[in-house]
């Protein structure tokens, strides 16, 4: 066994990985399966590239929070770290716990698609494995062939994860590419078709999904949303889980090889990827399948159908591809990004000591992997509908992430006065679409249908913030903080 002295973690990562992380992590399978099952019925086509669009920008605003705060706190943490420098342990606790959801649900999250992107390549039932069908979770069926696979492939992961980063970011680089080269594929096609073809957008806002159900899967012009309000924020709601993977870049900070002066432009490259993979995959849809919105009720993987009608067998491929490197490399990308932070919250005393042990050999914080690993093997038992649920968990602890972190830069920028009058309107616009995004996700608003929080996903939240609470009671003697009852026999 490898010891575990080591206190500091290896500066083995370049530019070109830490992009390939962030990437990855803003496009997992959400780019290429929600198409179909969230942003055509919700937000439409119209909808989906404005909410996209208008994410993306929040999302460069926030960024330039993180490059002004990164290069002063050079550490593993991010948000956390800059949380306790400027606001002290409890909110620290809080924030770095939240981060940790929105990280580490989204490996859970990526595993889950595994069994998807299978039977919608090679058909339903080819995970039926040992003459049995599986079981349903809300409705959906978790195969045992689907289970061993996703889990397969966490821990082969979480493995590669615990050998070097080194290894990990040079896989996530291929991963990454490959993705970047399927999505433009596909655009290419959809342009070409769209020439020759024309398109057809309709309904721009979204539709009735339930009403074109009940139709048997037949659309009409009646069932069109037409609250263009409710369709954008439907998408922009969940901007914070779209985009999350750029705020990965700080946790590896301990980790770079280069000036922490590359961080803004690494950041805007990869948040602009992102919006154009989410938005041409949506619109690829459309302009390819007239009757889109029957397949969306349907419940049919859209893209594939699509990718199927613009380049035949090879476009499936191209599909098949993309969406596994999406899924990988966000698996990869956020085990990194899960484990680095736990790293730090257990040096700071945050969290037990032992997720803050090195591994020698590797340079990996390898007992944080392993716990990512095991909560992450949760995923697969749980089933497509569970994807929803996790979406809401890492939207809300990224939009705490960002609060944070805008609200350490507007503090630190009126301390040490080392920063513009422009940073710090960009930090309190930071702040205010922060507290926006979680109002949205966790407060039903009358007239804005599908935008809040769906029943599992507020019971897992509750969940979450018990077992927080649960951590923060055994680690309260170490942080130094005392009961109440403490405090009145002190004094």
């Amino acid at each position: 066994m490898a010891k575990e002295t080591q206190k500091e973690l290896k500066k083995s990562l370049n530019p070109m990985h830490v992009w390939a992380i962030a990437f990855g992590c803003i496009i997992g399978w959400g780019s290429f399966i929600n198409p179909g099952k969230k942003f055509l019925p919700n937000s439409g086509v119209a909808g989906t590239a404005i909410a996209m669009f208008l994410g993306a920008i929040v999302m460069i605003i926030i960024a330039f929070s993180y490059a002004y705060m990164v290069p002063k706190h050079p550490k593993a943490g991010g948000e956390f770290t800059f949380a306790k420098e400027n606001f002290g342990k409890i909110p620290a606790f809080i924030c770095g716990w939240f981060l940790v959801a929105a990280y580490l649900t989204n490996v859970p999250m990526n595993s889950t698609a595994i069994p998807l992107i299978i039977e919608g390549l090679f058909g339903e039932g080819s995970l039926d494995w040992f003459g049995t069908e599986g079981y349903a979770v809300a409705g959906s069926n978790v195969s045992v062939g689907g289970i061993i696979i996703a889990a397969g492939i966490l821990i082969l992961f979480g493995i590669l994860n615990i050998l070097g980063v080194k290894k990990a970011g040079f896989v996530q680089t291929v991963l990454a590419t490959l993705l970047a080269v399927c999505a433009v594929t596909l655009c290419v096609s959809g342009v070409i078709s769209a020439i020759k073809n024309g398109v057809y957008f309709n309904p721009l806002w979204g539709f009735d999904k339930a009403a074109v159900q009940a139709a048997d899967n037949l659309y009409s012009d009646s069932m069109a949303n037409q609250n263009v309000l409710s369709a954008i924020l439907a998408t922009f709601a969940i901007a914070p889980w779209a985009f999350v993977g750029f705020d990965t870049i700080p946790q590896a900070a301990e980790e770079f090889n280069f000036s922490y002066k590359k961080v803004m432009k690494i950041m805007v490259i990869a948040i602009a990827f992102g919006f154009f993979v989410y938005t041409s995959n949506n619109t690829v849809c459309a302009i390819a399948l007239n009757n889109w919105p029957e397949l969306c009720a349907e419940g049919k993987w859209v893209l594939l159908v699509a990718a199927e009608q613009l380049l035949g067998t090879f476009g499936k491929v191209i599909v098949g591809i993309g969406v596994s490197c999406a899924v990988l490399s966000g698996i990869m990308g956020f085990y990194l990004a899960s484990s680095r932070l736990m790293y730090s919250m257990a040096k700071e005393g945050y969290l037990p000591k032992m997720f803050g042990r090195i591994d020698e050999k590797y340079g990996t914080p390898r007992n944080a992997m392993i716990f990512c690993i095991i909560i992450s093997l949760v995923g697969p038992f749980l089933g497509r509908e569970a994807l929803g649920w996790f979406v809401d968990m890492s939207a809300i602890g990224a939009s705490i992430g960002y609060l944070f972190t805008s609200l350490a830069t507007v503090f630190e920028v009126k301390r040490d006065k080392d920063g513009s009058k422009g940073l710090l309107v960009l930090g309190v616009v930071g702040v205010v679409f922060s507290v926006a995004f979680m109002v949205l996700q966790l407060v039903p608003i009358p007239g804005l249908e599908g935008v809040h929080f769906c029943t599992q996903s507020y019971i897992m939240l509750a969940v979450w913030i018990i077992i927080g609470v649960i951590f923060y009671l055994k680690q309260r003697k170490q942080l130094g903080i005392m009961q109440f009852d403490e405090v009145v026999d002190e004094n």
